[in-house]
């Protein structure tokens, strides 16, 4: 059925009034010219892109019931340097034994893993090869809702598709597979699909602003990339180290609330705090005496309101850095020195 709707009798022509013919197309040139803006705009920045994004065959053996078993996957990913290197996310080369990766111009090359980070779904591995295409890195911290973003990638092993949106939404939280979150995610309605993990967000300038990296399958148009502001820090610790050095205090934990009574007669700054169900033998909460139970409210000068608030406060410079925990135990507020040691250590 077609749903009509009524308009106001001031849009009708009245009787005995002259009427002139409207020319069909007397709008036509400027949507001409704004959808060619549009389209040059596409297009400018896949030309300035494009040539630098590459598809990524991996093979990763898995262990199942019957014994391991190879299996295979693809993702995405663009060169930053003209040595090679290539930024893809760690989801698609984690425990890879074999990277080939298939440049835009057909080459087949085989990769090397440089190094991977889990926790902001980020991985750098490089190729030996000449006349190879870079795409600029811009800067995800001056994106506003409704700019132009552009998708670049290989999903379902299609290469080079380019889908066009708009940044939906800047500083979105995304938990990574480790249990980390992820801050400041862009959330943009460039499609994406499986294959495009790993590849290039573009803005109309043709500088990539984001690393394409997941979807909400059971909805429309909700995408989500690791801006690149992140990517540029995470790269730097990859081709030094190798990996992203965090600290670590051995326990697991939930959000609680706080009575209120308790957040008055402390003083304190947050409403929640994280009870510690559980401690790792030897673990730097163990040796700060550390209990399960315990509500942990304070990390050296910052206030702990949640998991993801500790998470956020155990950076690399905490390594071996002597720091007060502040807990509530029972009715009483405690002090302890915890020396946090290095998470996952070579």
């Amino acid at each position: 059925m077609v749903q009509l709707q009524l308009v106001s009798d001031n849009s009708l022509p009245k009787v005995g009034r002259s009427l002139q013919p409207v020319p069909n197309d007397a709008a036509v040139p400027n949507d001409k010219l704004l959808l060619d803006a549009y389209s040059q705009a596409v297009t400018q920045a896949v030309d300035r892109v494009g040539a630098a994004v590459v598809n990524i065959d991996v093979k990763q053996t898995r262990r199942t019931s019957r014994g391991s078993q190879e299996v295979g996957g693809n993702g995405s990913g663009f060169i930053f340097t003209p040595d090679g290197y290539i930024l893809t996310n760690s989801h698609v080369v984690h425990n890879a034994s074999q990277i080939e990766v298939t440049l835009s111009d057909g080459r087949r090359v085989q990769a090397q893993l440089i190094g991977d980070d889990p926790d902001t779904d980020l991985a750098v591995i490089r190729i030996q090869a000449a006349d190879l295409t870079v795409a600029k890195l811009g800067d995800s911290d001056a994106l506003k809702a409704g700019q132009m973003a552009i998708a670049i990638g290989n999903p379902y092993g299609f290469q080079a598709t380019v889908t066009a949106g708009v940044i939906s939404a800047v500083g979105r939280s995304f938990r990574a597979k480790s249990g980390r979150l992820i801050d400041s995610i862009i959330q943009t309605d460039a499609a994406l699909n499986p294959g495009n993990s790993g590849g290039p967000l573009v803005s109309s300038r043709g500088e990539v602003i984001g690393v394409n990296t997941a979807v909400i399958l059971s909805a429309q148009g909700i995408c989500f990339a690791i801006p690149i502001n992140t990517a540029k820090f995470v790269i730097s610790a990859l081709l030094r180290d190798g990996r992203v050095r965090r600290s670590f205090v051995g326990i697991g934990g939930q959000t609680v609330p706080l009575p209120k009574r308790v957040q008055n007669f402390y003083s304190l700054p947050v409403a929640s705090g994280i009870l510690v169900i559980s401690i790792e033998p030897g673990s730097p909460a163990q040796l700060a005496g550390l209990q399960e139970r315990d509500v942990i409210v304070g990390f050296g000068n910052q206030a702990i309101a949640s998991i993801d608030d500790l998470h956020k406060a155990l950076t690399d410079e905490k390594v071996g850095v002597r720091t007060e925990l502040t807990v509530l135990r029972s009715s009483e507020k405690l002090s302890l020195a915890i020396v946090p040691s290095e998470s996952n250590p070579r």
